[in-house]
């Protein structure tokens, strides 16, 4: 079965005119996506909503979520949820997979660094728009350092986007976050991805790094937190928020509740300051509340 229904089959589902199904998405009473440009609706997801509405009391409880950890890589919470011992299992992938599979129920949370040109604030849209009328919140974890990572001492002069012209760069997968923000970057500085070369996509932030490293590639645009470690230097472009798309009702959760204390400690706050280009002093603030 598809994931997605589309504004017709939603509105055969619910039985409605196809107008009708354009109104309740507009006001945010419908979950739904327009990041494919195109207006789709989360099967599991409209599941959840149509439970959540029903009355038959008790009958009506939705489906578990299981204790995972979605979305986009960072590597201070990769490290956080192995120490806090909170059992949460992780799946790292990209922002927008997160997004979708948080959207079908298959994590309590999921991290997302989704840059919003029309807003200039990051993720905020995308959560609005796909799961604003849900109960979520998205909460702050770190703003980060992004730019481009060079070879140890920067023999090539690499300075800026421009200066990657007739370079090698590997880049991300599409549904990647930094992706997302690399891309406006580019068509910003009036630069086209035809005026370098691209290597394969990147499926991790470590593994375009290692492309540098091991001269695959002559840049990544990637964390700068990760360049120092690789051996390699770093050219800021960029300040970027990641932050946490969490289930409201599982954030009340032990687990949840364990990595949260867990970030009010002197080891996290070493291990964050140790992070090169990360900045936690705004860690917890609420950037939407869904209804």
């Amino acid at each position: 079965m598809d994931r997605f229904l589309t504004t017709k089959e939603l509105a055969d589902l619910l039985r409605l005119k196809e107008r009708k199904v354009y109104d309740m998405a507009a006001a945010g009473e419908v979950p739904c996506t327009r990041a494919t440009g195109k207006l789709l609706f989360p099967r599991d997801a409209v599941d959840a909503w149509l439970a959540e509405h029903t009355e038959t009391g008790g009958l009506a409880a939705t489906k578990p979520r299981p204790g995972v950890v979605l979305g986009s890589h960072d590597p201070l919470i990769e490290w956080a949820l192995r120490e806090c011992r909170s059992g949460l299992a992780s799946y790292f992938d990209s922002s927008r997979d997160g997004l979708e599979r948080f959207a079908a129920g298959e994590g309590i949370a999921t991290g997302l660094h989704l840059y919003c040109p029309d807003s200039d604030n990051w993720n905020v849209s995308f959560v609005s728009s796909m799961l604003g009328g849900q109960a979520i919140v998205l909460i702050e974890w770190a703003k980060r350092q992004r730019g481009l990572i060079v070879a140890e001492g920067n023999p090539l002069g690499i300075a800026s986007i421009a200066d990657l012209r007739g370079k090698k760069v590997v880049p991300r997968q599409a549904t990647a976050g930094s992706q997302v923000l690399f891309d406006h970057l580019i068509a910003a500085a009036e630069f086209g991805t035809g005026d370098f070369v691209l290597t394969n996509p990147a499926l991790s932030e470590a593994d375009a790094v290692l492309a540098v490293q091991e001269g695959k590639a002559d840049a990544a645009f990637g964390l700068g937190a990760l360049a120092g470690p690789y051996q390699l230097d770093f050219v800021p472009l960029a300040e970027e928020r990641f932050d946490l798309l969490v289930d409201r009702r599982s954030y009340f959760e032990p687990p949840l509740q364990s990595l949260f204390t867990f970030t009010r400690t002197k080891a996290f706050a070493d291990k964050a300051r140790d992070l090169s280009g990360y900045d936690v002093s705004r860690l917890g603030t609420v950037h939407f509340n869904g209804q």
